[in-house]
């Protein structure tokens, strides 16, 4: 095992309170793509502030659904990859607490991980931008994939809106409130796949330094925050968390 690895493995090992923390590049393997790579990132085809503002969506709802239509093609063919599955047999093991998560996809859950807060909303649900009625997604989201007829409320006819979080729209207070309640509380902390570009999300990690957690970062690419960490492993979570818990599983 290389020097980086047991470091991390060490800092796992003796973790009273591991949280983790996970941003777009966990699901790239799941067939995801990420919002801010060069050349494969969302935003680097589209103005957010124009397919992906709640603004632009109470204006123009066609935008951001012919926007979102790839992906959310992709999010409902997604199955959990390895990465996932490694955090949910940490959980299962006692050793992670939960997953704070960037990402809308709900593949941790579906990987097993039993607490996990949803940073920027997910895709389980969408609601009525006038009355506010709720409905499941799936079928709402395949009837548009169809048909690509906007989704209406069937008690008001007014657009219904996935439950994700949009620019300028306020991150959901309860995951944000256990968000930086676990940052707080956690000893260790494993930050997957993020840019830790995004705020918020991205003051978590600062959060947890502040009251001497350890982090370990693992991502492709330089995070802002690598110099705060204990451990940087540039390489994919993919590789590199299955390897990390079969070594705990081994001792």
């Amino acid at each position: 095992m290389g020097q980086l690895l047991q470091a991390a493995l060490d800092i796992l090992r003796g973790a009273e309170y591991l949280v983790a923390l996970t941003g777009a590049g966990i699901s790239t393997h799941s067939g995801i793509p990420d919002f801010r790579s060069p050349h494969c990132g969302l935003w680097e085809r589209d103005n957010p502030a124009e397919v992906a503002s709640l603004y632009g969506f109470r204006y123009y709802p066609e935008r951001f659904y012919n926007w979102m239509r790839p992906l959310a093609h992709q999010i409902l063919d997604a199955i959990p990859n390895p990465a996932h599955e490694a955090l949910a047999h940490l959980e299962s093991q006692g050793r992670l607490k939960s997953v704070i998560t960037q990402n809308i996809d709900m593949l941790h859950a579906s990987a097993g991980s039993q607490t996990v807060y949803e940073l920027h909303g997910h895709l389980r649900e969408v609601t009525c931008i006038h009355c506010f009625q709720t409905y499941p997604a799936e079928a709402v989201l395949l009837e548009y994939l169809e048909t690509n007829k906007l989704p209406l409320c069937s008690a008001c006819g007014h657009v219904l809106k996935p439950n994700v979080i949009l620019v300028g729209e306020q991150l959901p207070a309860q995951a944000l409130t256990a968000a930086r309640r676990e940052a707080q509380r956690c000893d260790a902390m494993l930050i997957i796949g993020s840019s830790l570009e995004a705020y918020p999300a991205a003051q978590l990690p600062l959060i947890a330094r502040q009251n001497d957690a350890a982090l370990i970062i693992v991502n492709l690419t330089a995070t802002p925050i690598d110099t705060h960490a204990q451990v940087v492993i540039h390489d994919d979570a993919v590789l590199v968390l299955p390897q990390l818990v079969a070594a705990l599983e081994n001792e």
